[in-house]
């Protein structure tokens, strides 16, 4: 029986089906690697492996040398960062198993685009619940024409939000304005949803005014990275489909993140980086003015010593750490900077400790290295041996008084988005876990166990 749309409903059975030969596609792609490799190097491509591996680890340990020293050393290490790779290449070549590693390294490509296919099918398109609401009667949406570059005139938004009946405040470029003020006024007069097309600090701002009058909140992606809209499945090629959430709109209810009070939607950063964008040249050298900085903030000879804590997790003297409005994917194969849910009710905590090139080098490892922490919780406190420390929140620099107490708010916030964009997933972004496509190609056989019914007499 076809759907209301007109559309064929596909039977469970079809679907699962389908799944598992696509994850043992995706399996028998990596598997010939084997052979492939055996075939042009023979056992050679056991030492060739542990080659790889070996001068990935070096590369690392150079740059960490690279960037906590000046001058020579640095030149020095950044050279080895390069040749270590490099002279595997090389190794590989001399006996004649360059192309072979070529094609491998092709089919594992092609062996993650497949398994991510093959996840995605089976991704819950409710991750996100989407609820029909009504059309607003008097939206808000607040403009930044500077941000992404001019995306606002360069696609039209004022002009198309005002004739799907939105009241529109475009900012004055050369006059700071408060956009907290401008979305409290809004509410004031009657507004029934708030939204912004601009970066994701503007976004944090006029959310955290949203959450706390509950009302709808909307996100247009006129910024630079537009986080917030990748995660909720929004078009960031083409800003301007996101007004369709105006008149073909659903709700959904997202975390919002809170450090020291503040709202934030992505993430709070301490350590190196909250530091080095703190520096006045920093907006206007930034590559010079990172490493110029980093030898010290690295090595702590300045800057604060931090030591966060969650529960008994204790993470002492980190480089860096991040408090992000629900987990990041981090060295599970999808990438950093994607969460697969706003709405897990938990922050995520990723914090770097590698303070020698020997654990720099481990950072190789993804999640199973030494110098990398991650776990998740509802409450983080970061401290000190400092009255305040510089902190990211949203790209915004701040300097906050320590301890500074990191929040997670569960459902604090409904998002008004286009029926069309819930639970969009991002197949390029899916982490790609072997064990999980192992089990969706050979899922365990269902017996049906016979119960014997005794009747009474």
């Amino acid at each position: 029986m076809g759907r209301p749309d007109g559309s064929e409903k596909i039977p469970a059975s079809r679907f699962d089906h389908a799944q598992a030969w696509t994850a043992r596609l995706a399996l028998a792609l990596a598997a010939a690697v084997v052979p492939i490799m055996l075939t042009a190097a023979g056992f050679h491509s056991i030492t060739l492996l542990a080659l790889g591996l070996g001068a990935l680890a070096v590369a690392a340990a150079a740059v960490w040398i690279a960037l906590t020293h000046r001058g020579l050393v640095r030149v020095l290490a950044g050279t080895v960062a390069v040749l270590a790779p490099l002279g595997a290449v090389v190794r590989s070549a001399m006996v004649g198993a360059l192309w072979p590693m070529i094609v491998s390294a092709g089919l594992l490509l092609l062996a993650a685009a497949v398994g991510r296919v093959a996840l995605a099918m089976g991704a819950s398109p409710a991750r996100l619940k989407g609820r029909v609401v009504e059309p607003p009667k008097r939206p808000y949406l607040i403009m930044n024409p500077r941000s992404g570059g001019g995306k606002v005139d360069r696609f039209g938004l004022v002009a198309k939000a005002s004739t799907l009946g939105a009241e529109v405040q475009v900012l004055d470029p050369d006059r700071p304005q408060d956009v907290a003020e401008l979305a409290r006024a809004a509410v004031a007069r009657g507004a029934d949803l708030l939204g912004v097309a601009g970066g994701d600090g503007t976004q944090a701002l006029v959310a955290a005014v949203a959450a706390e009058h509950d009302v709808p909140f909307m996100v247009i992606p006129a910024g630079t990275r537009n986080h917030l809209a990748m995660d909720l499945g929004l078009d960031r090629d083409d800003p301007s489909t996101s007004l369709r959430a105006l008149d073909d709109g659903v709700e959904i209810s997202i975390d919002l993140g809170s450090v020291a009070g503040r709202t934030f939607v992505n993430n709070a950063s301490f350590g190196a980086y909250a530091a080095i964008v703190q520096s006045p040249a920093y907006r206007d050298t930034k590559l010079h003015t990172t490493l110029d900085l980093l030898p010290e903030l690295l090595t702590h000879r300045s800057g604060p010593r931090l030591v966060a804590r969650a529960g008994e997790v204790v993470i002492e003297a980190p480089q860096a750490v991040l408090v992000s409005n629900n987990p990041y994917l981090a060295g599970s194969g999808g990438g950093f900077g994607r969460r697969l849910r706003l709405d897990s009710g938990v922050l995520g905590v990723l914090g770097i400790t590698a303070d020698t090139a020997l654990k720099a080098a481990g950072l190789v490892w993804g999640r199973r290295s030494a110098a990398l922490t991650s776990f998740t919780a509802r409450e983080v406190i970061v401290d000190a041996d400092a009255p305040e420390v510089p902190v990211g929140v949203d790209g915004e620099a701040l300097m906050l008084p320590t301890p500074v107490r990191c929040l997670v708010r569960p459902g604090a916030l409904r998002v008004r988005t286009p029926s069309a964009s819930v639970g969009r997933v991002h197949r390029e972004h899916l982490p790609v876990r072997w064990r999980t496509l192992w089990g969706l190609a050979f899922p365990p056989r269902r017996t049906e166990r016979r119960r014997t019914h005794r009747t009474a007499v």
